[in-house]
């Protein structure tokens, strides 16, 4: 079997998406081939251990999960992280998937949940979204947006219709944490009454939470 190299596997409650408030068992994958300037994860960037994936499958196992996240990092970046997938769904437990979208998500084992965060301007890695992930998004998956500023709202509004995104899938945004009001942003989407969920990064006000856990 084969190997994925691993920052962290750890157990917390979900602080965020469509599964936020539940106990959730992250195993975050190092490795990542954006560097987003809001990033709260760079110390996955590199480092990490090596680990059969048996290894990691009886790791989680050991917390008698509902819920299991795969993040990073970009987990994908490690054609292993596939492999990964498979095997934790054979667990009969939800699987999701953290991804920035910069990666074909084609060979994603269907029942995994994929949560897609497209790339707003301000984030500095806009190019590399891979907009054809969008048609291989299934209705259970979700569309994630970080939004720094107006601009980035206003952005990611002109997405949801030129993809027709809330016909697809859930989407979700999210105001940058200590950097954008969240209050601001839900004004925002009332009065455009937009078809989106508005989250906050719960981890991060229960525990001042910057590596997200």
């Amino acid at each position: 079997m084969a190997q994925c190299r691993i920052t962290e596997i750890f157990y917390s409650l979900q602080g965020e998406t469509r599964t936020v408030g539940l106990p959730t068992v992250f195993v975050r994958l190092t490795g990542c081939p954006l560097r987003c300037g809001y990033c709260d994860t760079a110390y996955a960037f590199t480092g990490g251990e090596k680990m059969e994936i048996a290894d990691i499958v009886s790791a989680v196992s050991a917390y008698k999960p509902r819920y299991v996240t795969v993040t990073g990092g970009e987990p994908l970046a490690q054609q292993s992280c596939f492999e990964l997938l498979m095997v934790l769904c054979n667990l009969d437990v939800e699987v999701s998937l953290e991804t920035s979208g910069a990666i074909d998500i084609t060979a994603v084992d269907p029942r995994v949940v994929c949560v897609m965060d497209l790339k707003t301007p301000a984030s500095g890695e806009e190019s590399k979204n891979k907009y054809s992930n969008i048609d291989k998004l299934k209705a259970k998956d979700q569309v994630k947006f970080v939004i720094c500023d107006r601009n980035d709202y206003d952005w990611s509004r002109q997405k949801l219709t030129e993809y027709n995104l809330v016909d697809r899938c859930e989407v979700l945004f999210s105001p940058i944490h200590g950097k954008l009001n969240p209050a601001d942003l839900a004004e925002w989407i009332m009065e455009d009454n937009l078809a989106v969920r508005m989250q906050i990064q719960m981890h991060k006000y229960l525990w001042n939470d910057e590596q997200g856990r």
